[in-house]
């Protein structure tokens, strides 16, 4: 079996999970239930990553041990995943036992290839971002370029990794896989900063102990980077259970946030080749959210609070929201009005009326039994077959690229067209002039529905469970296979159908007192 493995970064446990965790690790869920669906052996990882300076003195400021406290966020990160139904095979914490084991290994394999060497690290630091920056790399001489926040000046013993090394090899591979980095224009920014020239990295402190400790030094611990992206290599089995790692290394996509793509296209790409080891086949930077036009900040009070907003608008409603806004690997904005003008517009009207409409006339028309498709065919009838298939077919090439938004866009303008089916082929005409073509009309849009139901899957799985259910498809959503989508005529004339409902109500949202309530619905034809 063809397999296909997906990983989110893993999330620093320094405060509870915000829209940006939960953004990625959706877009992950989306691309690992697709390749499900694609009947591929799918292997999904997501997790936490506990070591760092920073860690340690949020610990100390609290009073608590670096473990104690991380004990206390990482069970906020997998609730959050429950929330947003993330269907991940893994959650690593990089405290894990067999991580460290990892680490250290990869450290020793590198160290006995030449390419780790003891020297002085004397430098600007900056502490949140855990991240070395030269000095024309500070903004106004003392900030950090990423987070803006003031750097330190620090001078230590160090180990570092020949990262200059590997200057040429990098642009070579960048340049023999133009799909590793996207989106193009990342790929770009990557190229321009490796041919300005890569000096070698700083992967061990001494001025703390929160850290993996350095196997041939254990005065030293381990640079977090070179410990977080090791990560992806102990999920499956490295170095202990190599049958393991051969069949799903090297990863298929990498996401993550544009601010630690320079980490996972120049570092981890260099570590790799150092270790022997295959590159991922691709990374994907996706762009940052404000709110309101501003960027989250605790002290604005305008964080996006994930928890809140599914617990008010629904979990599909926000999954759609986030890929459906904004083009995924640019930045977007959050409003609540966005939110809702999505759901009233999209999923409420668009996609939750054709299901209703459809299910309406097959009940006023043919007492909810799917018909024997008679009657003659015609030019609409048959674009409708070829548009269902040819979407199934697109999607299978954007979504495991990570080319989310470009997906929901295919699928929509699928939903838009069969609605415009409808109207054209007007069921409620020719069931008043009798024509037997109606039962054609009818078996279709209810084809169509069934198609329909296993595109928004992976985006709105909850939803299209209760689809499923009200097509009486015999199985789950999450059962589905593209194997039953490459031809038209999955529904069985003779299956008694859901009478109709509401899947996606419309909603009121009063931006003074943030009360959500359901708005009165109007009927379809």
């Amino acid at each position: 079996m063809e397999k296909f493995y997906v990983t989110t970064p893993i999330y620093y446990v320094n405060d509870i999970p915000h829209l940006g965790h939960a953004y990625t690790t959706t877009a992950a869920d989306i691309v690992a239930r697709f390749n499900r669906f694609l009947g591929r052996d799918v292997f999904f990882l997501t997790g936490t990553d506990e070591h760092g300076q920073k860690i340690q003195q949020a610990a100390e400021k609290r009073g608590m041990t670096p473990k104690e406290f991380v004990d206390t966020l990482v069970p906020k990160f997998k609730e959050l995943w429950e929330k947003l139904n993330i269907s991940y095979d893994h959650f690593i914490r990089t405290t894990d036992p067999e991580h460290i084991k990892a680490v250290q290994y990869i450290f020793k394999k590198c160290y006995e290839n030449g390419d780790i060497y003891l020297g002085e690290y004397e430098g600007w630091y900056c502490i949140p971002c855990e991240t070395y920056h030269t000095e024309k790399e500070l903004l106004e001489g003392k900030y950090c370029p990423m987070c803006k926040r003031e750097v330190v000046r620090v001078k230590e013993e160090s180990y570092f990794f020949r990262l200059s090394k590997y200057q040429d090899r990098l642009l070579e591979f960048y340049e023999e896989n133009p799909d590793f980095i996207a989106p193009e224009f990342r790929r770009n920014e990557v190229i321009n900063f490796v041919k300005q020239g890569l000096k070698d990295l700083s992967i061990s402190r001494t001025s703390f102990t929160w850290g993996i400790p350095v196997p041939i030094n254990e005065k030293h611990v381990i640079y977090v980077w070179f410990d977080a992206l090791t990560n992806y290599l102990t999920a499956v089995g490295y170095p202990d259970n190599m049958d393991k790692v051969n069949h799903y290394w090297p990863a298929d996509l990498h996401l993550v946030g544009k601010d630690i793509l320079r980490f996972h296209t120049v570092y981890w790409p260099a570590f790799l080749m150092s270790a022997g080891l295959e590159i991922p086949k691709r990374v994907f930077a996706h762009g940052w959210w404000t709110v309101n036009g501003e960027k989250m900040s605790k002290s604005k009070g305008n964080v996006a609070n994930p928890f809140e907003i599914i617990e008010k608008f629904g979990v599909d409603q926000v999954r759609f929201f986030l890929f459906r806004e904004v083009s995924f690997g640019l930045d977007g904005d959050f409003t609540y009005e966005k939110l809702v003008g999505r759901i009233n517009g999209e999923l409420a009207n668009d996609l939750g009326n054709l299901f209703n409409r459809t299910l309406s006339m097959l009940k006023k028309y043919r007492k909810s039994i799917v018909p024997e498709p008679k009657g003659a065919e015609d030019e609409l009838d048959v674009e409708l077959k070829n548009k269902a298939i040819a979407t199934a077919a697109r999607l299978k090439e954007l979504i495991p690229k990570a080319e989310l938004t470009r997906a929901l866009e295919e699928i929509w303008q699928f939903v838009s067209f069969v609605n415009f089916y409808i109207d054209r082929r007007a069921p409620w005409s020719l069931n008043k002039e009798g024509k037997e073509e109606l039962d054609r009309v009818l078996y279709n849009m209810v084809e169509a529905l069934r198609f329909i139901t296993a595109f928004v899957y992976p985006y709105m799985p909850s939803s299209a469970e209760k689809m499923a259910e009200m097509l009486k498809l015999g199985k789950k959503a999450e059962s589905l296979r593209i194997s039953e989508f490459e031809d038209w005529g999955g529904i069985k004339p003779g299956t008694e159908l859901e009478k109709g409902g509401i899947l996606f109500p419309r909603i009121e949202y009063d931006s003074e007192t943030g009360e959500v309530s359901i708005a009165k619905t109007k009927k379809g034809k």
